[in-house]
């Protein structure tokens, strides 16, 4: 029998399949079943900044409307205690969660900016989550700030709900750095246990008929896995952190892949939303399938062994094999 165990972020996993944030979290129900189809970890739908701040700023109306007007109005005002400030029904989904399933739960903030906000990660850690993920989701559109600028308020971010919490922190980037090896060790140095490689801007349509911008969502592609891949096999053993991919995970192939290149796990969510939840157990089937056949006796010998460090030709992860590539089609 094969050892698909593997540890990521100091929590000791029985595969390294997790199931990343998706509605599939909203409820307890589908949260145990996929505990039962195998999968080592949920990570929670996200916590997004606008919600707490838009919630912040009905309380602050609630608390302040009238109170100019008549003096007395304020001693008409429930107690302050009495209030919730943020979004109460996912601090205590957390828990109930926790509660019906035994595998590690993973709390999820979407945010771009420092502030009071971070101060709900500490909640998430009341609530019982076992680590915390930041999806450092913004989008760069303003020609007067820099990279640098940029990358110094994500570093601030990390900082900040760093001192928030003790349980540990991962980062879920994008892959729109100028150098992204840099800013990766500045965010482990900053406090990160782990990398999230990479979270998938959801890209506006154009309606021809409406003129309106049209969001929609997209489920992610087996291909899309070459772009985390590439940068996980590089960053490996050279970015003290443990590392996540994500996007593209739909098959036994891409786990073990993703592994293979120096992942401690690898995330899903478009996979169990298009087959369900009972197809991480197809999934986690075919790599034990495969590491039979091929004689691997654990997730950690093959762990980093395609990483750019371990492969014969480590060129093939830059810009060296580039006309190789255009030259194979």
């Amino acid at each position: 029998m094969v050892d698909l165990t593997t540890t990521y972020l100091g929590l000791h996993l029985k595969n390294p399949l997790v199931a990343s944030a998706s509605p599939l979290s909203k409820k307890v129900d589908s949260a145990v079943q996929l505990e039962q189809s195998g999968v080592s970890a949920i990570v929670m739908y996200s916590l997004f900044e606008e919600q707490i701040i838009q919630e912040s700023l009905k309380l602050n109306d609630d608390l302040t409307r009238g109170a100019e007007s008549y003096g007395e109005a304020l001693s008409y005002l429930p107690d302050y205690g009495m209030y919730s400030i943020g979004p109460e029904r996912y601090l205590e989904l957390i828990s109930r969660i926790k509660k019906a399933v035994s595998i590690p739960v993973i709390g999820s903030l979407n945010g771009a900016t420092p502030g009071g906000w971070t101060d709900y990660a500490q909640r998430i850690e009341q609530a019982g989550a076992d680590a915390l993920e930041l999806n450092m989701y913004t989008i760069a559109t303003n020609p007067a700030i820099s990279s640098s600028e940029l990358e110094d308020q994500y570093i601030e971010l990390v900082s900040e709900v760093r001192k928030n919490v003790r349980i540990p922190l991962a980062i879920k980037l994008s892959p729109f750095f100028t150098s992204l090896p840099n800013f990766a060790n500045r965010l482990v140095q900053a406090g990160a246990d782990g990398l999230v490689l990479f979270n998938r801007f959801y890209q506006p349509d154009l309606d021809l008929e409406e003129l309106v911008v049209t969001p929609n969502l997209v489920l992610s592609k087996s291909d899309e896995l070459r772009l985390p891949l590439r940068w996980i096999a590089i960053l490996y053993n050279r970015v003290k952190a443990d590392f996540a991919l994500t996007s593209g995970i739909h098959s036994a192939e891409d786990i073990l892949k993703a592994v293979m290149a120096g992942a401690s796990v690898t995330m899903t969510a478009s996979a169990l939303l298009h087959n369900g939840p009972r197809y991480a157990t197809e999934l986690l089937n075919g790599v034990q399938r495969w590491m039979e056949e091929h004689e691997y006796e654990s997730i950690l010998q093959m762990q980093g062994s395609m990483s750019q460090r371990s492969v014969s030709d480590p060129s093939a992860f830059e810009r060296a094999n580039y006309i190789t590539v255009l030259s194979s089609y």
